[in-house]
């Protein structure tokens, strides 16, 4: 009688104890908004939760087209938080950009909050912003590439943001200027910020912490971050700074002003067939795309006088910019595209035509004595003119005025040809799936034993930014800050670190640099 009982008291405690940890998962997936409760999933063997597809504005469409992002509605009971929201309109840019949601659409503005499976209120986790690239133009939240599987297993929350692209998040006319007091563009900016606002009135309810928040993003995630940093409007919803290839001081994303941008695109307007602005924003989605193709210049950018009111050099240049710490750097083969059928004489003529008489100097930095030499000499260059100079300046503004940490690194470690990107490059993006820990995404590539090595490191070494400031850790090799001696770390197999030794090549370049357009 008495084994019965307490074989019986037994398992009645065990039922209690797993329905109180059945309760506890479930509340961990139940999450209450300042808009709603939102009801997410497990993901990655059930170490992550993840909430996707959650509305940080409200559905830029109808009038709301080529507005400042309004905030998203509340509702009442639970949000399905498990499927992805459409990824933002757009026109094709890149075969190896896929997407797992339903479709395009301008009703886009949705973000994606993925955190440890333990986290809680309390937790007070770093968080990180992701900034999805694609030249203002392409991309979304929602690529396989920048799942987040597995970077919040590193102790952070990870967000990753939709954002109005192309025509939708830049248009700026004399007629939207009007109607919003002068300024007009802008517009994919300001959903940034409108995301990192919903960040700072949320996260903690997913155990982030909303005053450690770090945005980072690649190539136009980049020239993103580096123009956040320098924006009012966003001062105070950050705390760091994680910039991968690009920053807004080049002309491969130009920033134009407004009496320049209203010039072209009313004309661009004009040629739609449409006599008021009402008429304009009453367009089908995929006309307005469909006439986006054949205009100049695309819609970058412009100095609107509210989002930006300089270009971004400038303000860092008067140390103006947020004073926050940075991490930032390049690949190694950015300028791959550039090698294809080079020569020793082609090289030479382009180096004739380029630089004129400062061609025996450029040579000297970039030599081409052998069609070989020719070719590697080409992708240095092509790196440099389109991503590495640009952002090489950014870091060095920074440095100089920013009165914080800066770090600098080069990723080094060529990939295997892969579907998308045939031959052994470390190319423009290549670092992605590295910092995200989302190798096996990649289609067609064998993933090597050192390329798993330098993910887990990468992850390591942004996190532990994200997390203190310094991407110093334990058991991860030391990585120098970018100081007097330019110091900077090789991210490669194995990893080194030491003085920059291409200083000379931006500082030819300094002296003046043809306008590089892809």
């Amino acid at each position: 009688m008495q084994v019965g009982m307490k074989t019986t008291c037994a398992l009645a405690f065990a039922g209690l104890i797993l329905g109180l940890s059945t309760a506890a998962y479930a509340d961990s997936l139940s999450i209450k908004t300042e808009q709603g409760k939102v009801q997410g999933k497990s993901i990655n063997g059930g170490k992550v939760n993840a909430f996707l597809g959650l509305p940080y504005a409200a559905p830029p469409i109808g009038d709301l087209r080529w507005k400042a992002p309004q905030p998203a509605a509340k509702w009442k009971g639970d949000r399905d938080a498990t499927k992805f929201a459409a990824h933002c309109a757009q026109n094709h840019v890149f075969d190896y950009m896929v997407f797992q949601d339903a479709g395009p659409s301008e009703d886009c503005l949705y973000l994606n909050v993925y955190t440890p499976a333990d986290a809680t209120e309390k937790s007070k986790l770093p968080v990180m912003y992701w900034i999805h690239g694609g030249g203002y133009s392409g991309g979304g939240s929602d690529e396989p590439r920048h799942n987040g599987d597995f970077l919040p297993t590193k102790g952070v929350v990870l967000v990753t943001i939709n954002y109005r692209l192309g025509v939708f998040g830049f248009l700026a006319t004399s007629d939207l200027a009007k109607e919003a007091g002068g300024s007009a563009g802008n517009y994919a900016l300001m959903d940034m910020v409108a995301g990192l606002q919903w960040v700072k009135e949320n996260i903690k309810k997913f155990g982030g912490d909303p005053d450690n928040v770090t945005i980072f993003g690649e190539s136009a995630g980049s020239f993103a971050v580096s123009t956040l940093i320098a924006a009012q409007p966003a001062r105070g919803l950050f705390a760091k700074g994680i910039g991968e290839s690009g920053a807004a001081f080049s002309d491969v994303l130009p920033t134009d002003t407004l009496d320049t941008r209203l010039k072209k695109d009313d004309e661009w307007v004009a040629g739609l067939g449409v006599k008021s602005l009402a008429e304009l924003r009453a367009l089908p989605t995929d006309k307005v795309l469909d006439a986006s193709k054949a205009k100049k210049g695309g819609f970058p950018p412009d100095i609107d006088g509210k989002f930006l009111t300089e270009q971004v050099p400038e303000t860092y240049a008067a140390g103006k910019q947020a004073h926050v710490p940075l991490l930032a750097g390049w690949n190694r083969d950015e300028g791959s595209f550039l090698a294809n059928g080079m020569t020793a004489d082609k090289w030479k003529g382009m180096a004739a035509g380029l630089f004129k008489d400062r061609a025996p100097e450029f040579l000297t930095l970039y030599p081409g004595d052998t069609d070989e030499q020719a070719a590697n000499s080409a992708i240095a260059y092509g790196s440099d003119a389109f991503i590495a100079f640009g952002t090489w300046k950014w870091l060095d503004a920074h440095r100089k005025t920013g009165d914080s940490p800066v770090y600098r690194y080069h990723f080094e470690l060529r990939a295997l040809p892969s579907k998308y990107h045939p031959g052994t490059f470390a190319f423009h993006s290549d670092d992605i799936e590295y910092v995200f820990g989302t190798l096996d995404t990649r289609p067609g590539e064998t993933v090597r034993p050192e390329d798993r090595t330098l993910s887990d490191q990468f992850m390591s070494y942004w996190t532990n930014f994200a997390k203190t400031g310094d991407p110093n850790g334990a058991g991860l090799p030391v990585w120098p800050k970018y100081d007097k001696d330019d110091s900077l770390i090789h991210l490669d197999s194995p990893i080194t670190a030491g003085p920059d030794a291409l200083r000379p090549r931006y500082e030819f370049l300094l002296k003046g640099m043809p306008a590089f357009r892809m």
